[in-house]
């Protein structure tokens, strides 16, 4: 698929800022219950385990703790000084690392890793070593350089020494929190951080031999305008990552403690929220970045770029990816996992985690199972997503279906986006136009069969 610039439009975008989803996954999050057990777990498993063609497995490994507090963070983290409490997490770690990798057969290789938090740089590098022998004592760990071993860092937590040390653990995908180098906003939101100690990190993660070096970066922060953010736009150009992610500021102080903690007075208004995303498409896709989707920019010879152009790109609870699609193992507090056609979720405090693991079972406290209608809309909404487009037969082929009759809600749905020159749709297909690619998420939205419920309950931020 060829690439084509996105294109911005203040007042389309201001049109279709609504609440969504980021369709991480389908049905969303908020659909997952506790009915969903141990057993339909395991039953899982097993039943992708005896596919003829078993997936090769990813894994996502939380790691909660932080030594200070982000005003702006709404993850799920504890602030502690104690480290003696990743001590005792990483044995806990291990121990679902073990009765995970029982229930899998083990010539399924792990080609993906994925390190987040939290800070996954509050472990020593000796406990991620720890952490890594336990993994791969447990699972067959792919070797070659086509695995995505990454981790998330936040630079004022490690080194350059240890940025080497980390890619000889086996990581070789690293992403760096920027979110902005105004001092001013860096206050603000209790964020202090230099920029020269991040661009030391990223040379020595070039020196060290990492495939890729993305970069984080927030926009909607309290004390931003325009000029500081395109200062800070312009450090992050020089220093030439692989990968963008330039993420919306969801400010919801009722729902995270944490963001009582920002001036609602130093919050920038709506408008000025819009003209802070409209420079940094502009001024990243001027720098020779690709628009990928749902905030994230690549180089053009990135990985990313070249699974978008050649139809393999995958998206999942980690973003967007280049791999096929993998079982996700989800290890730690709070860890989403997607095995076969369902979801499951981890208990949310450490006195739950660890005391299913001293009873010798596994976290889980809710998921879900896909029905039909499900996996369907999920396909679509995947294609849509990581594709910008839909074409009908394949659809049709899969799940024996008349696509236009079956979907008729959704086309109404979407008559205003189709008059709007969002999409177009002929008889073979639905396809995103570079005018309404940044609105993915509000077309993605008509062929969600929960959606009205979810909204009512106000369980998501706006899309942009």
């Amino acid at each position: 698929m060829s690439q084509e610039s996105l294109t911005f439009e203040r007042s389309l975008v201001e049109k279709y800022d609504r609440p969504g989803p980021r369709y991480t996954s389908y049905p969303t999050a908020p659909r997952f219950h506790t009915a969903f057990a141990l057993d339909d777990y395991r039953d899982a498993i097993a039943h992708s385990n005896g596919d003829p063609l078993p997936k090769p497995l990813s894994v996502y490994i939380h790691i909660p703790f932080c030594k200070s507090l982000c005003y702006y963070c709404a993850c799920n983290k504890i602030i502690t000084h104690k480290t003696e409490r990743a001590v005792e997490y990483l044995n806990y770690l291990k121990r679902e690392i073990a009765l995970q990798a029982h229930l899998f057969d083990p010539d399924r290789k792990l080609t993906q890793l994925h390190l987040g938090g939290g800070t996954p740089t509050y472990l020593t590098n000796a406990q991620l070593s720890e952490l890594m022998e336990a993994l791969d004592e447990a699972f067959t760990l792919e070797r070659s350089e086509s695995r995505e071993f990454s981790l998330e860092v936040d630079p004022r937590t490690v080194s350059p020494q240890q940025i080497h040390e980390l890619h000889a653990l086996g990581f070789n995908r690293i992403s760096l929190g920027v979110q902005d180098f105004d001092p001013d906003v860096q206050k603000a939101v209790n964020r202090e951080q230099g920029e020269q100690q991040t661009l030391d990190l990223m040379e020595a993660a070039r020196e060290a031999g990492f495939d890729s070096i993305s970069v984080d970066l927030i926009y909607g922060l309290p004390l931003q305008t325009v000029a500081s953010f395109s200062r800070t736009l312009d450090k992050i150009i020089a220093m030439r990552p692989d990968r963008i992610a330039s993420y919306s500021y969801a400010h919801l102080p009722e729902r995270f403690r944490a963001q009582r903690l920002i001036r609602p007075e130093d919050m920038p208004p709506p408008e000025r929220k819009i003209e802070l995303l409209e420079l940094t498409i502009n001024r990243l896709q001027q720098a020779g970045y690709v628009y990928i989707g749902m905030d994230h920019f690549a180089l053009p010879d990135d990985e990313l770029t070249r699974a978008q152009e050649n139809g393999t790109l995958q998206r999942n609870f980690q973003g967007y990816s280049t791999h096929a699609d993998c079982d996700l193992i989800g290890l730690g507090i709070t860890a989403i996992g997607k095995v076969g056609d369902t979801y499951s979720q981890n208990v949310k405090t450490l006195s739950e985690y660890y005391k299913c693991l001293d009873e010798l079972h596994l976290p889980v406290q809710k998921g879900y199972q896909l029905n039909d209608d499900d996996r369907l809309r999920r396909d679509v909404i995947h294609r849509l997503m990581c594709h910008n487009q839909v074409e009908f037969a394949p659809i049709e082929a899969a799940y024996d279906i008349d696509f236009k009759a079956y979907f008729s809600d959704a086309f109404d749905a979407l008559e205003e986006q189709v008059r709007d020159g969002l999409v177009s749709i002929d008889e073979e297909k639905l396809v995103l136009k570079p005018r309404g690619r940044l609105m993915m998420r509000s077309v993605a939205m008509a062929f969600d069969a929960y959606l009205s419920e979810d909204i009512r309950e106000r369980r998501f931020s706006r899309t942009v």
